[in-house]
């Protein structure tokens, strides 16, 4: 029989062992509050998605009206009118005449990527099945974090990679399941096009997150939607104008027709204003993987709203998804400024040989460490 000191021996080591364990997978800062707030906003996000889905749903299914433009339309006017509004009494550096100066061309342009976004998703699904636009769309995932590596010089390890297959594997189980139950699949006519359009707009979804992301981070909330509000507005009102007009001339305007397009724009409106809330908490990868669920909550909803058929994969394909978010989100991605400052702070001011501002218009200070071969540009 094994002595007593053998035994506290062995469990010393088991404690050490995991003591270890969680202090190299960071798991406390896992369990941290603030993982905890992304998680439930992020959980929001996608509830406000499938509130968008389930009342555009209803209004093609019962009313026969689709409208994908008009819908938009009547969200960038909401956040025109609010956001609009609080730049225009904003004072200081920041104020909306320095921003229509110095930046008019670049949110012009930030718009119709937006715009074009929505607009070719949405069209998609004339083309190609559901299924297809749930698997092409989470393409989006890589070019976020492809675009966020050079952009935004956000460094990844191999557990975010790992994270980010697992909610992939997630996805395909959600998508699997749907195929068994045959959930409105649809028939698509033209796949290859639809296709395309997926593809496209994911890609333009991936260049609004991350220039969403830099702006949030560097500038503020109410400049990014504000600015959003005022071209994407004008953008969509002139798509509007050639597409749609015909549809919203046959559309038989009565209270339920109201209030689903009422609960469009409010779950719409809601999504544009706290997305970039959880994006500065977090970043724009992390964001598109919590809303990786939307389709799952739509799937839920749609068994008791539309009599799909439930299948437990639903479930499966929730839990791994969530088990993918947080262990994503477990440990910090940084980036190459978070590494400078940390090899500043570990070899001692004395280390750096050269600081140099290279122009004045837009300061930057390059860093050139004795002990590290590492140049890289900080943004004061």
């Amino acid at each position: 029989m094994e002595s007593r000191e053998g035994i506290s021996h062995r469990g010393s080591k088991t404690k050490n062992f995991f003591a270890n364990l969680m202090e190299k997978t960071k798991a406390r800062e896992c369990l941290s509050w603030k993982l905890l707030r992304i998680l439930l906003l992020g959980q929001g996000l996608s509830m406000l998605l499938c509130g968008t889905a389930i009342s555009s749903q209803y209004l093609a299914d019962d009313f026969g009206v689709n409208t994908p433009m008009l819908q938009g339309f009547i969200n960038y006017v909401l956040l025109f009118l609010v956001y609009m509004g609080m730049l225009t009494f904003r004072q200081g550096n920041d104020n909306l005449l320095q921003i229509l100066k110095t930046k008019w061309w670049k949110y012009l342009l930030l718009g119709l990527v937006d715009v074009e976004a929505n607009y070719l998703v949405v069209k998609a699904y004339q083309y190609t099945t559901l299924t297809s636009v749930q698997l092409l769309d989470c393409f989006v995932i890589p070019v976020v974090m492809f675009l966020s590596w050079f952009v935004l010089r956000s460094r990844y390890r191999i557990i975010h990679f790992v994270a980010v297959l697992m909610c992939l594997v997630g996805v395909g189980i959600m998508v699997g399941a749907d195929v068994l139950a045959a959930n409105h699949q649809g028939l698509g006519n033209n796949k290859l096009l639809g296709d395309l359009f997926v593809l496209g707009g994911a890609i333009l979804y991936g260049i609004s997150n991350v220039c969403e992301e830099f702006i949030v981070k560097n500038f503020s909330r109410e400049e990014f939607l504000g600015m959003l509000g005022l071209f994407a507005t004008f953008f969509s009102g002139i798509q509007l104008s050639i597409l749609e007009h015909n549809a919203i001339a046959n559309i038989n305007w009565n209270w339920q027709v109201v209030l689903l397009f009422t609960a469009f724009a409010v779950c719409m409106f809601g999504w544009y204003s706290f997305l970039p809330v959880v994006i500065k908490l977090s970043n724009a990868t992390s964001v598109n993987l919590a809303i990786l669920t939307a389709d799952l909550y739509s799937l839920f909803l749609g068994i008791f709203l539309f009599h799909y058929k439930f299948s437990a994969l639903y479930i499966l394909a929730f839990v791994i998804i969530m088990i993918g978010f947080i262990l994503y989100n477990s440990t910090p991605s940084h980036t190459a400024e978070d590494l400078v400052q940390h090899q500043i702070a570990s070899t001692g001011i004395d280390n750096v040989v050269q600081v140099n501002y290279i122009n004045t218009q837009d300061p930057t200070i390059r860093i050139t460490s004795r002990d590290y071969s590492v140049v890289t540009a900080v943004q004061l």
